[in-house]
C-alpha cells in the first residue's frame, strides 16, 4: 500500500506541475523518498521513465492547447510547457506526434495520445490488473451525455514483435492506430486511448449499422504499413462495437466494461 501511495503522489505532483520546471529530485522530495527508489518504482510500475512520461504528457497537453486555441502563438505554447525556443519544442513534439506542430494544427481531430496514468487497479481480476490504468474522466463525462450511443473498440494485433524492432516503432504503431480511428470517425465521434494499445471511439449515434461501418472501415486498412526509418511495417487491428445499457454506470465500471469488450473482440 505504501508503494501505491508513493506512486499516486508522484503522478499527482507531475500532473500539477507540467507547466513548471520538474526535476526528478523535486518529485522525490515531495514524495518523501529517494530519487533512485522513485525512478525504479515508476519504471517498474509504468514501463516508462519519469522523464519520458513527463515529455509525453506535456506534448499531449501542448497538442490539445494548439487545437483548442487555434490563434495561440506556437512559441507561447512552447514556453507554457517549458521549452525556450520553437526549435526545441518542435523536436520534442515531433518525437511524440511524428509531425511538426504546424502540420499537427492542420488536422481536424485531437485525441489524447498519452493520457494521465493512474495507479494500478486494485481488483481480483487478473486480466484487469494487467491493464494499464489511465484517466478516462473526459470519456466518462461524455458517456454520461451519450448513454445510448455505440462504442467502437480497437486493439493492435501483435504489438510485441513491433516493439522488438524498436520501442519507437511501437510508439508509431500506437499513433497509427489512433490516426486510423480518427480517419474513420464521424465529425462528432471522439477517440480515447484507454490503455497501452487499447483505444475506444465513443460515437454520437445509437444506430448499430453506423458503428459497424466504422469498425469495418478500420478493419479494411489491416495490412497497410507505416514507416519506421525507411522500413515499411504492416499494422493490423482488432475492431468491434459495444453498447452500455446502464444509466448509472460508475467510473471504474466503465473502464472495466470497455476492457472486457476489447478482450471479447480479440477472441
Amino acid at each position: 500500500m505504501k508503494h501505491i501511495e508513493l506512486l499516486a503522489n508522484a503522478l499527482t505532483f507531475i500532473e500539477n506541475n507540467l507547466t513548471n520546471p520538474i526535476k526528478t529530485e523535486d518529485i522525490a522530495t515531495a514524495c518523501y523518498c529517494s530519487k533512485s527508489t522513485l525512478e525504479k518504482m515508476f519504471q517498474c510500475s509504468n514501463g516508462i521513465s519519469i522523464r519520458d512520461y513527463i515529455i509525453r504528457r506535456r506534448m499531449t497537453l501542448a497538442a490539445k492547447t494548439m487545437m483548442q486555441e487555434s490563434a495561440a502563438n506556437l512559441l507561447d505554447i512552447a514556453l507554457q510547457y517549458g521549452y525556450s525556443s520553437n526549435e526545441a519544442f518542435t523536436r520534442a513534439f515531433k518525437q511524440i506526434w511524428n509531425c511538426t506542430p504546424a502540420d499537427f494544427r492542420k488536422q481536424a481531430k485531437f485525441s489524447a495520445l498519452y493520457p494521465r496514468l493512474l495507479c494500478p487497479l486494485e481488483t481480483g481480476d487478473e486480466y484487469m490488473q494487467n491493464r494499464k490504468h489511465v484517466d478516462i474522466s473526459e470519456l466518462y463525462d461524455l458517456f454520461s451525455e451519450r448513454k445510448d450511443c455505440y462504442f467502437v473498440c480497437c486493439d493492435i494485433k501483435s504489438l510485441i514483435p513491433i516493439n522488438e524492432i524498436s520501442h519507437k516503432a511501437g510508439d508509431l504503431a500506437i499513433l497509427e492506430c489512433m490516426n486510423r480511428m480518427n480517419q474513420a470517425a464521424g465529425a462528432e465521434d471522439i477517440v480515447f486511448r484507454i490503455g497501452g494499445d487499447e483505444f475506444v471511439m465513443l460515437t454520437n449515434s445509437t444506430d448499430i449499422t453506423y458503428a459497424e461501418k466504422i469498425a469495418e472501415s478500420i478493419l479494411a486498412q489491416n495490412g497497410q504499413t507505416f514507416d519506421y526509418e525507411g522500413q515499411a511495417i504492416p499494422l493490423n487491428l482488432y475492431a468491434g462495437i459495444t453498447k452500455l445499457q446502464s444509466n448509472s454506470l460508475k467510473y471504474d465500471a466503465l473502464f472495466a466494461h470497455l476492457h472486457t469488450a476489447l478482450k471479447d473482440v480479440k477472441r
